[in-house]
Order: C-alpha cells, then structure tokens, then sequence
C-alpha cells in the first residue's frame, strides 16, 4: 500500500490498538490514516499542528491523543476523534525538538538539537528528567524499562546512558568521528546497536559503553533507521532508500528486503500486531509492507553478507562523511524549559 503524502515527511507512528497510522510533515502538518489489507487507505484527520515543520510524532493516552513536536520548541496535543487541539505546551524545550519517544504509559522522551533530552511523566502532569547529555541534535532514544535507563545516540558522535531514578547521565561513549543517527536494544538486553552517517554498525556492550565492541560495515550508506525484528535481527532503512534485514552476531546482511525509492528512508515503524511495516522516505510517499510476506518472499533470495566482528581491541578508523545538518531552522528560546502560555500541569492534565 502506497500514500502520497504530497509533502516531506519526518516521522511516522502506529496506533497501539487500532489500524491508524499517522504522520508528521514538513510543512507542520499531521495526517492519519486508516489501512487494511486489499484496500486503499482512507485519510482521516488532516490538522495544521505547527506553523514549522512537524518533526515528531507519537501516539499516547492509548491511542487517544497524538503528541506532535516542532522546531518551534512546542509541544501540541491533539485529539484523535475530532482533530482539535486539546493543548500546546510551548518552549517545552529551549531548542527545536527533533524527537519524541513513548517509554511507558505515563512517560515520553522528547530530544531537541543541542542536545537535551527531557522526560515528561503524564500522571505527574511535569518534566520529572532533565538529561544535558550531548553537544549535538538527538537522533535517537530509547528505553530499558528493566534498568529504568534511557539511552540516547546525538550527531555529536556519542552514546549516552541516563538513569530516570538518579536524574543524571551514567555513561558516556567517546566521541566516534561519526554521527550516531539510530538505534536499538538486542541480545536480551546484552548489546546496544548504533546505526551511523558513513553505514557502519556499531555495537556495545551493555555496562561498557565507553567504546563500541564490535563494528558492521555491511551497509554501503548511512543507517538512519533501525527496527528490532528479534533478539538476534534488526530491520535498518538507510540513505539508499534501501530495507534490509539484518544479523547481529554473526554480522551480516541477510537480505534486502525491499527498495522504497532511490531516496533516504526517514524512518520506520511496526504496527502493533507487527503484520505491516511503515517506511516513509524523501520521495513523500508512505509505504505500508506486508511483513511476512517481505520475509517470505525474500528468503534465501539474496546471498548473505556476512562480515566477521572486530574485536573489542580492534581501533578500525572509520571514515567520515560530511555533517548531516539537524532538520528544519534551529530556533532559541528564551526561558528555557518554562511554559508561556500553557504550563506543565495544565497541559498533561488535558490528555
């Protein structure tokens, strides 16, 4: 299934329950979806959410609300049912937010581009964390609910690990010479996984995140996007436009799974009975994929690529592509992290 968005979009998100899709667009526009199998899906909220451009997207109060985040420092909630706006948190961050994350069913992460990632917990109706983790845009977040750690990748080459509990960042990797733009948890929580600028794969190892054990380089561009498939596979979409599966220990690239266009893959997502596969990508079009079908066509298809892993001594340099620039104009605001018009309270009392 194909959906001309007509517009560049961001980032894209799955109803928990309900087969919705939603996504957020350049222009500052929201746009949801309803899909199904052999039929064409029907738009069901088009919303103007921000004057700038739409960089975040999520899903939250069970489906009953959508969080949007822009360069404009804001964050909108709207109401699924009706499209209207249920309230904005402005300057929720002093720079432009480039990310939103769903960690529990109270707690979302938000990341800007100078490197600040904030918990906000909903039951609270505040910002309970408050991690100045990185020098660069946030690219990536994700959460260990076991360890209650939030690990976050930055343009600025670096890993972090914060811990909800004792409010501050626990770990930093060293500066890699490559901008860290994806990642994901795997090995039942025994390995971390960094998609990068110049396609290579880094791996940590978890409670050793000052440098990476093992590094990939099966990818031939930038991985800009990654999905755990299992404990032991990932799915990545990277510059070329290009969806692969791929393993981790052994690393190798165990097929190609499917060519969205020739253009960079912005992101991916699983519905939530994981039977489709979303890609959104710079050609405006969203991509709804069969993903047992895409697994069962393409097995044994492709001939696998299999790069034995460094090792943990190994010092391979890696090479460096030019700065990927952060999406959107970057904007300051004052009072950093205070609401103007709508404060924290007001606004997560709304959902």
């Amino acid at each position: 299934m194909e959906i001309n968005l007509e517009k560049l979009p961001f980032d894209m998100d799955f109803h928990p329950s309900s087969p919705l899709v939603v996504t957020g667009l350049i222009n500052g526009d929201i746009h949801m979806y309803r899909y199904a199998i052999d039929s064409q899906p029907q738009r069901m909220l088009e919303v103007r959410a921000h004057k700038e451009s739409c960089r975040a997207v999520r899903f939250v109060n069970s489906g009953q609300v959508i969080l949007t985040a822009s360069p404009d420092c804001s964050i909108l909630a709207t109401d699924v049912g009706t499209g209207k706006a249920i309230a904005r948190l402005e300057n929720a961050h002093g720079d432009a937010i480039n990310r939103l994350v769903n960690l529990t069913e109270t707690t979302i992460a938000s990341g800007d581009d100078e490197g600040c990632i904030k918990v906000w917990d909903t039951r609270q109706h505040a910002c309970c964390n408050t991690f100045h983790a990185h020098e660069d845009y946030i690219s990536d977040i994700t959460f260990a609910p076991d360890t209650m750690q939030l690990l976050g990748t930055s343009g600025d080459g670096t890993l972090s690990l914060c811990s909800l509990r004792k409010n501050k960042v626990q770990s930093q990797s060293e500066f890699s010479e490559d901008e860290l733009l994806s990642l994901v948890i795997m090995k039942n929580g025994r390995k971390v996984i960094c998609g990068t600028q110049t396609g290579t794969l880094l791996l940590y190892s978890w409670g050793h995140f000052k440098d990476c054990s093992d590094r990939f380089l099966g990818h031939p561009m930038s991985v800009d996007t990654m999905l755990k498939l299992d404990e032991d596979t990932l799915i990545s979409g990277s510059e070329d436009g290009v969806i692969r599966l791929v393993g981790i220990l052994p690393n190798r690239i165990i097929q190609p799974l499917a060519e969205h266009s020739e253009y960079p893959i912005e992101r991916l997502a699983f519905s939530n009975d994981k039977k489709f596969l979303g890609s959104i990508s710079h050609d405006q079009m969203l991509k709804l994929w069969d993903l047992q079908e895409l697994l069962d066509n393409h097995q044994g298809a492709a001939q696998d690529q299999t790069v034995e892993a460094d090792s943990d001594e190994d010092d391979m340099d890696v090479d460096v592509k030019p700065h990927k620039p952060a999406k959107g104009t970057k904007r300051k605001k004052s009072g950093k992290g205070q609401m103007s018009s709508t404060s924290a309270a007001d606004f997560f009392a709304d959902l």
